[in-house]
């Protein structure tokens, strides 16, 4: 079994997406992939698909509960088994969602200044946040601030970062998920690839991005459709029936994709292989989670905007938590304290995700920072050319 503490170590545990309307992250603003799926208007103005939001909310909220189990899971093999199976699609699902909405980035200077202030930005932040919080919290004056080296939740903001950055080339290649697949095989086999900025989560996860880069909106109509919602019910059972089966044979940490097959202490072949196989699975389970998302607008839809600020910000209570001791009473550790700590997780990450939240760390996940870019001609030349419609427009009208 995986050691339960490493997840809650320098660089370890998943959780995980790209939000919106944060800048330089993907945004479900789009036709939606459902006929029947209504649209909200974002704060900019522009049509969000409530099926992208809702998918986001809940993601967010199964990485939230994932993290709160984490401590208990060991005690539990049907907790266990609902923990891998929920790893086995959660933040797949989330990466997929990114892609598709990464789709149309290229290097033009407005949207490589949305990645830095809407992701760099927020990883060095964070990345220099949860060390300090540590420092403090958990009395440990030793604990090292490196930006090379992702804590906890901040890996995938490094993740995000180079995939966007890549996706002109992932845009361009003839065949660019069977090269993805490709690269995670080789990574999974490559243990010198090392810690630094968690290049194996980075590489491991590139398929998923990369497949929501392919993706188009009849595909999510495909996996929505009601035979497809019918037949999710009894996979996600046998998935979860194939998990408790799995829990005293199986490593977690192949869920986590942080590290090659010789760190996990299996030959190196095994490393393609279960890529491979994970992958398959992953994809079958993600399937069955698109196929139940309402594509209606909900109570929780206006929270998918803010699902990274939940991303980010819960990790300070589990952190706490395990810092204190929390986890340890041993009334958590029954059925119904299992039960409560997931609803309280669910709970803290939809708090946290809503409007309030989002204005009052929005200097921190979304800052403007003008002062540090040089104005783009091109974009001056378009604003000139607005105000001169507009004008021409006015002067029409008058």
């Amino acid at each position: 079994m995986t050691n339960s503490q490493r997840p809650y170590g320098n660089r370890r545990t998943p959780l995980p997406p790209a939000q919106s309307p944060a800048p330089g992250v993907p945004s479900p603003r789009t036709k939606s992939p459902h006929t029947k799926s209504p649209h909200t208007k974002s704060p900019h103005g522009k049509q969000r698909d409530a099926f992208f939001d809702n998918a986001k909310y809940l993601a967010i909220v199964l990485v939230a509960v994932g993290h709160a189990w984490e401590p208990l899971k060991g005690d539990s093999r049907v907790l266990e088994a609902a923990y891998t199976v929920v790893y086995t699609f959660h933040m797949p699902a989330f990466i997929i969602i990114s892609g598709f909405f990464s789709r149309s980035f290229d290097m033009r200077p407005d949207r490589l200044r949305r990645l830095v202030t809407g992701v760099a930005v927020p990883y060095v932040v964070f990345e220099t946040a949860y060390p300090l919080f540590r420092r403090v919290v958990d009395h440990a004056p030793e604990q090292e601030i490196s930006l090379l080296d992702p804590w906890y939740l901040t890996w995938f903001l490094v993740a995000l970062f180079v995939w966007r950055l890549t996706t002109p080339i992932w845009n361009a290649v003839r065949h660019p998920l069977p090269l993805a697949l490709g690269i995670a095989v080789l990574a999974s086999a490559t243990p010198g690839i090392g810690d630094d900025l968690d290049l194996q989560r980075v590489l491991q996860f590139l398929p998923y991005f990369v497949l929501g880069l392919c993706m188009r909106p009849e595909h999510f109509r495909m996996v929505r459709r009601r035979s497809v919602r019918i037949a999710a019910a009894p996979v996600f059972a046998a998935a979860l029936a194939f998990g408790w089966w799995a829990v005293p044979r199986m490593n977690t940490a192949w869920f986590y994709h942080r590290d090659a097959a010789q760190e996990l202490g299996a030959p190196w072949w095994a490393g393609p292989v279960m890529v491979l196989a994970m992958f398959g699975c992953s994809l079958l389970l993600t399937a069955c989670f698109f196929a139940w998302v309402p594509g209606r607008h909900m109570w929780f839809t206006a929270l998918g905007a803010g699902t990274l600020y939940g991303y980010l910000l819960h990790g300070f209570v589990v952190k706490a938590g395990d810092y204190q001791g929390w986890f340890e009473h041993s009334v958590l550790r029954q059925p119904l304290g299992e039960i409560a700590v997931s609803v309280l997780a669910a709970a803290l990450v939809t708090l946290l995700c809503t409007a309030p939240v989002r204005r009052t760390f929005r200097f921190v996940m979304e800052p403007r920072m003008e002062w540090a870019f040089k104005r783009d001609a091109a974009e001056q030349a378009r604003e000139r050319e607005r105000r001169e419609k507009k004008e021409t427009r006015e002067k029409v009208s008058a």
